[in-house]
């Protein structure tokens, strides 16, 4: 007598409810990835397809006048003549360097100092915060820029200042021995942002740890010292990777500090405004892709060493906030 095939078994409840587990994860996962797709689209095609043209070009002789199919290919030529052949280029790293380790520190300090202040329940403090912010709103703004420069002229607001106390004036943004300092002046004044953020970090430092150190008798400075900056040197060290990354890429105030020039004899010529002129005025596309392709990478070795000396001198809170 034949055998019938046994019939499977219907599912049971269990496996109903993982099947609709699986499909509520995947409607979940859809809708994820079509709220993520503008962003995702942002990426591919306004930084990495472009970070990725800009790698090939600068292996090019590559004009904006030609079409990118007829730009021959150089090898490390672009590289080669901008570490043997370029003098600007080693002067343009100097002068960034040096801005970058005099305003950033000095930025820095300025925020911190402001946030001291500021960090009281006073009545209309608010209104000190939101002006003591104002410079950062305004930013790398052109408009600032030449505000700027139209006041420290030989016949601007500045001079006409130390005038009032018998203090000759100097061509501040004309001279030599002043436009770099002047420049980094500029920056210095807009330390709002990370204002905002040491005044963030000063609200989570616990009040007893004040009150404990004044009964103990330490003075304002030891609990500065001994409480506020341990206490804030996780936020000291977002904000000095912050500050130094930008410090690095200042263009805009330079630009127009200097009509583009990095004048006075390139005393502000910025690497990134020589950058630029390497690329938008000489026309040199693949010569400016290979320097912004140095400059990433000198960026991204100096991010590493901030990283590698943060564990020596930020403290984090455990989980139990101590």
């Amino acid at each position: 007598m034949p055998v019938r095939p046994t019939e499977p078994a219907p599912p049971g409840p269990a496996a109903h409810r993982r099947g609709r587990e699986v499909r509520r994860r995947r409607r979940e996962d859809l809708a994820g990835y079509i709220f993520l797709s503008p962003w995702l689209l942002g990426l591919m095609g306004v930084t990495a397809i472009p970070m990725l043209i800009s790698l090939y070009l600068s292996f090019t002789d590559y004009s904006p006048l030609i079409d990118v199919m007829d730009s021959q290919w150089v090898g490390l030529d672009n590289y080669e003549r901008m570490f043997t052949a370029d003098p600007s280029y080693w002067h343009a790293v100097r002068v960034t360097a040096t801005f970058a380790l005099v305003a950033v520190p000095l930025k820095l300090a300025a925020a911190l100092g402001v946030a001291l202040l500021l960090n009281k329940a006073l009545r209309g403090i608010s209104l000190f915060r939101g002006l003591f912010y104002l410079p950062s709103l305004l930013g790398g703004s052109v408009a600032l820029a030449i505000v700027w420069r139209s006041m420290f002229n030989r016949e601007g607001a500045f001079n006409s200042f130390l005038a009032l106390f018998g203090i000759e004036g100097q061509p501040w943004v004309n001279d030599p021995t002043w436009a770099l300092p002047t420049l980094m002046l500029l920056a210095i004044w807009q330390f709002g942002a990370p204002m905002v953020i040491f005044l963030a970090g000063l609200k989570q430092v616990p009040s007893e740890l004040y009150e404990a150190a004044a009964v103990d008798g330490a003075g304002a400075w030891r609990r500065f010292a001994n409480i506020t900056l341990p206490m804030l040197s996780p936020v000291i060290f977002f904000n000095l990777v912050l500050e130094t990354i930008h410090g690095f890429q200042g263009f805009t105030s330079a630009f127009v500090l200097s009509n583009g020039t990095g004048g006075p004899v390139d005393t502000t010529l910025m690497y990134t405004l020589h950058l630029y002129n390497a690329g938008f005025v000489e026309l040199n596309m693949g010569y400016a892709s290979a320097m912004a392709w140095v400059f990433l990478v000198v960026i991204g070795l100096i991010t590493v060493l901030l990283f590698s000396t943060g564990r020596f001198w930020v403290h984090y809170s455990d989980s139990e906030g101590k």
